[in-house]
């Protein structure tokens, strides 16, 4: 029988691992993406659809599961979850129609919501509070790694074997994965902690929080390079923009995953000389330089390669974020502004995801030649608009310190 230490340590691992499982299953349309054009007959509009109701999924159970993961624990509900981003992926081997996929999308995404919360919860059952936030970066990079092996390796394998077959393998490792997490993380005590009146009212404490929600909105739209451009159309752009071979444009796409890996530590270190919010703003102004550029076709492939990494690390503003929001609010509820925050950043995934696949079909019914860039230009002018919503916060912050002040004189 294994000892409390060493149970702890399989506990965080298994969760991780889903963590990274549901990356893969996150990016694998980026990288079947003419297969599925193909055999659905989408188009950009369609195809931007499909992959932005992941998001949807994802976000509408975070509370909900949030919820269920402190009331029942974490066995049955990650276990279930995991089968769950399994069984989405069934509709894309199977159907013939594209509404199936698509809502094969949906179910995958709610599944995969309870990868990053699982995490949470492991972490603060199994370990110290003080090693929360070491123990969270070692988990995000596994995710990371999830993320980079759904590129250009899952491109091998789709060449190798069909991508039916490869998201067969990706089915029956995840429902592996369901049994293993079932197997190995213990039975909790079912609790609640607050009553439902008061879990609405934290809910609506937190909605009602401007700056809070501004905050959250504002690294919403700062999401395009990671859960735009990396998860799925980064690779085609690079192919049709910059006439890049398929499996180099899937490589490098990862190097954003690759230097989000490294981007924790750095910003933080970065953040305790400048502040979250001024870090926030210059990796907004520097990912938004980056992408002008990409669209106005002036990189090559050795500067697109540093830029990507750059890009990742500026990426990880989202961590700085989440604490952020959470510092306005009232501590009790800190971990509640954690998963709002959370959910309304992978909301806009879909929300990047449907306006680049307009952008891109508007611009080919228009006979434009640069579709594409026109689309991809939609992640750039996002990070301006999020870049200033943050400036915007900040300078909340600077008058709420300067009426504390006189307040105090």
């Amino acid at each position: 029988m294994l000892n409390p230490r060493k149970t702890a340590w399989f506990m965080w691992l298994i969760a991780s691992i889903f963590y990274a499982y549901q990356y893969i299953l996150r990016v694998v349309p980026s990288v079947i993406f003419e297969d599925i054009i193909q055999q659905f007959n989408m188009d950009t509009i369609l195809f931007g659809q499909f992959s932005g109701v992941y998001y949807i999924g994802y976000s509408l159970m975070h509370i909900p599961l949030g919820i269920m993961l402190d009331k029942y624990g974490p066995k049955k509900i990650l276990a279930f979850c995991t089968a769950l981003s399994a069984a989405g992926v069934f509709p894309i081997i199977f159907a013939q129609q594209w509404i199936y996929p698509t809502a094969g999308r949906i179910i995958t995404g709610m599944g995969s919501s309870a990868a990053i919360l699982g995490v949470f919860k492991i972490i603060r059952m199994a370990f110290d509070e003080q090693r929360f936030t070491r123990m969270l970066s070692f988990s995000i990079t596994i995710g990371l790694i999830g993320a980079i092996y759904g590129g250009a390796p899952v491109r091998s394998m789709c060449d190798v074997f069909g991508y039916r077959s490869a998201l067969g393998v990706f089915i029956f490792v995840g429902f592996l994965l369901a049994i293993a997490i079932y197997i190995i993380i213990p039975e909790t005590e079912s609790h609640t902690d607050n009553s439902d009146q008061s879990m609405v009212s934290n809910i609506r404490d937190v909605f009602t929080n401007l700056k809070a929600m501004l905050l959250c909105v504002s690294a919403g739209l700062m999401v395009g390079p990671l859960e735009g451009f990396a998860d799925i159309w980064g690779p085609k752009f690079l192919e049709q923009m910059c006439g890049i071979e398929k499996s180099t444009a899937s490589h490098l796409t990862s190097l954003i995953f690759i230097g989000m890996c490294f981007g924790a530590p750095v910003l933080n270190f970065i953040a305790e000389k400048l502040g979250h919010l001024k870090t926030i703003i210059l990796s907004g102004l520097i990912m938004f330089a980056v992408f002008l550029i990409l669209v106005m076709k002036m990189l090559n492939t050795t500067s697109i390669t540093i830029c990507f990494i750059i890009v990742g690390v500026c990426s990880a503003y989202q961590i700085l974020a989440v604490y952020k929001a959470s510092t306005y609010v009232n501590k009790h509820i800190a971990n509640l502004i954690t998963t709002v925050a959370n959910m309304i950043i992978m909301t806009f995934g879909y929300i990047i995801h449907s306006t680049i696949g307009a952008t891109i079909n508007l611009c080919n019914r228009s006979g434009i030649s640069s579709a594409f860039c026109l689309g991809i230009a939609v992640i750039p002018a996002a990070l301006l608009m999020g870049t200033i919503g943050f400036v915007i916060v900040f300078c909340m912050d600077a008058r709420s310190k300067k009426n504390n002040l006189r307040e105090m004189t």
